[in-house]
């Protein structure tokens, strides 16, 4: 497995990471024991980098990747957590919470539910906008200096605010969504984490599925399924952005790989500083997108993905308006 490192001071990890938040929450029903084994399949692949979220099914994925990494050496993952989201009983989201003494609460609980006394890469979910991202990323410096944080991470923040928190503490990577679907960050955000010297690791490298080359329109969605109030899947949007997967599907047959496995090499191919998370929870479609990593893409290859799918190609925004609302990002 290849690695690359996470900005100029954050760790290194390898070439792709494992997002674990489909094992637990917002795409149906998973299978615990098959969400195990594709958390040990990972990291006898070489995987280090594995991300959840407190979040995720109230706290579920955080025990689940617990007892994925029982018995073994705690140094072998590194570990990437969201926190500030806030939910209620019956799964909804209430806002998001950055106050500092909020931050070295939820720490306080994911370090028990994770069974360890560190954590690797620690990360605002959301920006707060009722606090400043100083005193939230201020919080967490103070818990590196205790010993308890290793890494400070944004997710899903503007180029405003990434300079902002930047003055605080070094932050090692910015966690958010980038596909041949999803690319806003590309003008200017990409630009100032280079700048700064801060990673990306991308999150949504399928756009939840789409992407994969296995979605249809004739798929049924189960209850809670985030995809079911997504504008990307619904109507005449759903139709538009798989005719876009075709288009890619017909390069990735010429190169005999899968549409998953072309549009994961692209987003590799778009930077040393990037590093793809894979939302794979069966072991099956771990393997094939390990299989990305021996697909070199030449110059022609990507001439011809941007021709079939453009720069602002996809159908519908990337979440709901109220969803899309919580993102710093999209403020520039």
């Amino acid at each position: 497995m290849k690695t690359r490192t996470l900005g100029t001071t954050g760790p290194q990890v390898s070439l792709l990471g494992l997002g674990c938040m489909g094992m637990s929450d917002l795409y149906g029903p998973a299978d615990e024991n098959e969400s195990i084994a594709t958390i040990h399949a990972a990291l006898e692949a070489g995987i280090t980098l594995l991300d959840t979220g407190d979040f995720y099914g109230m706290g579920h994925n955080e025990l689940l990747l617990r007892q994925a990494l029982q018995g073994r050496k705690r140094e072998q993952a590194i570990i990437s957590v969201k926190f500030g989201a806030l939910r209620d009983p019956a799964g909804g989201w209430s806002g998001n919470d950055g106050r500092p003494a909020a931050v070295k609460n939820f720490l306080a609980y994911t370090l028990r539910r994770l069974g360890t006394d560190y954590i690797d890469i620690y990360r605002p979910a959301r920006v707060d906008p009722t606090v400043p991202i100083e005193e939230t990323i201020g919080a967490i410096a103070d818990m590196v200096k205790a010993g308890y944080v290793r890494h400070i991470g944004l997710s899903e923040a503007s180029a405003q605010t990434i300079h902002r928190a930047a003055t605080v503490h070094p932050i090692s990577d910015l966690q958010i969504e980038y596909s041949l679907l999803s690319r806003s960050l590309e003008e200017n955000i990409l630009p100032t984490c280079r700048e700064l010297g801060i990673g990306i690791t991308a999150y949504g490298v399928l756009s939840r599925g789409l992407l994969s080359g296995h979605w249809s329109k004739e798929r049924d969605m189960a209850a809670g399924d985030f995809r079911g109030f997504s504008p990307r899947f619904m109507g005449e949007n759903l139709d538009h952005n798989l005719a876009l997967v075709e288009a890619l599907r017909s390069i990735a047959e010429v190169r005999g790989v899968t549409v998953a496995q072309i549009a994961i090499a692209w987003v590799l191919s778009r930077g040393s500083d990037i590093v793809p998370l894979i939302g794979a929870r069966r072991r099956e479609r771990l393997t094939e997108a390990l299989g990305a990593l021996d697909l070199q893409l030449t110059t022609e290859d990507l001439a011809q993905i941007e021709r079939a799918v453009p720069a602002g190609a996809a159908a519908g925004s990337r979440y709901d308006e109220s969803q899309m609302h919580h993102l710093d990002s999209e403020r520039g």
